[in-house]
């Protein structure tokens, strides 16, 4: 399995932890411990995984959507495993020129020059437009290059800040990319493999639904039970348990951490009392 060095590395040691794995990554090496016999794993650059799992060198791998379609890879794509965690979020592939050039859409790059860590992906999207450009590989400080070593460049963006800083303005986004959990068609044919893979599949989307999710519990006079259904939100779907005491019940729901200050409030006025706010590391849907 191939773990992504670098910015998506720390965020994916977690999400294992939430899973329920000790993966232990050492500066020094690029074979991760895990607490799991049955499992291998291989840190190694998100640009490159997607190619080793297209070739079957790797079984599978989490590694963003952009280069997959970068390395244009065979590979079958599992799982979106966007979350609200560094990293894991929304990225966007931007095409940019300066703020008082003249370039202000696709179309007035014909015969330009593109500079890009990219190539592939800003080929393909120069072709979609119909649009011939020269587009060189960037190997870094990509935002810095207009005016003067590129007319535009296509760069990843998650904030728009580094943009921003270098007075450069968003002409298209090219491509809105997440972390993906991908593996290779020859070991999905495998019964033990593909069995393994949804195992583990199932506990890292367990652990990504859970992110954002608590439980709340609290005990309530019976005579309150419709009201306190009212507050809680629509999509919740509470346990209701009798105590020793029949005129009241203990409630227990899943709900949005976000929503907890708004609720507690509300349910303790309609008569609620010992409310207990519980993490969740897993929730399998």
């Amino acid at each position: 399995m191939g773990i992504p060095k670098g910015s998506l590395q720390e965020t994916t040691q977690k999400l294992f932890v939430r899973a329920g794995f000790n993966l232990r990554i050492s500066g020094r090496s690029y074979y991760p411990d895990i607490d799991d016999p049955e499992i291998e794993c291989i840190l190694i650059r998100p640009q490159e995984m997607a190619r080793y799992v297209g070739q079957g060198i790797l079984d599978c791998a989490i590694t963003g959507l952009d280069w997959i379609m970068e390395n244009d890879a065979d590979v079958a794509e599992l799982a979106d495993l966007r979350a609200p965690w560094p990293n894991y979020g929304v990225v966007r592939w931007v095409m940019a020129a300066k703020d008082d050039s003249p370039f202000h859409a696709v179309k007035d790059l014909e015969g330009k020059r593109i500079a890009t860590e990219a190539v592939g992906m800003t080929k393909r999207f120069l072709s979609q437009h119909g649009v011939t450009s020269h587009v060189e590989f960037s190997w870094g400080a990509t935002e810095v290059k207009p005016p003067i070593l590129a007319d535009a460049i296509v760069d990843v963006s998650e904030t728009g800040s580094s943009l921003r800083a270098n007075n450069l303005k968003v002409m298209h986004v090219v491509l809105e990319s997440t972390p993906r959990f991908i593996a290779c068609h020859a070991a999905l044919a495998d019964p033990w493999k593909n069995a393994k893979i949804e195992r583990l599949l199932m506990l890292l989307k367990g652990a990504i639904a859970a992110a954002t999710r608590v439980l709340l519990s609290m005990n309530l006079p019976r005579e309150k039970l419709p009201e306190v259904l009212k507050i809680l939100p629509a999509l919740a779907t509470p346990t209701v348990a009798t105590l020793a005491d029949p005129d009241w019940v203990d409630l227990s729901t899943v709900v949005e951490e976000r929503t907890v200050r708004e609720l507690i409030p509300r349910l303790y006025a309609v008569g609620a009392r010992g409310i207990i706010e519980l993490p969740i590391n897993k929730i399998v849907e």
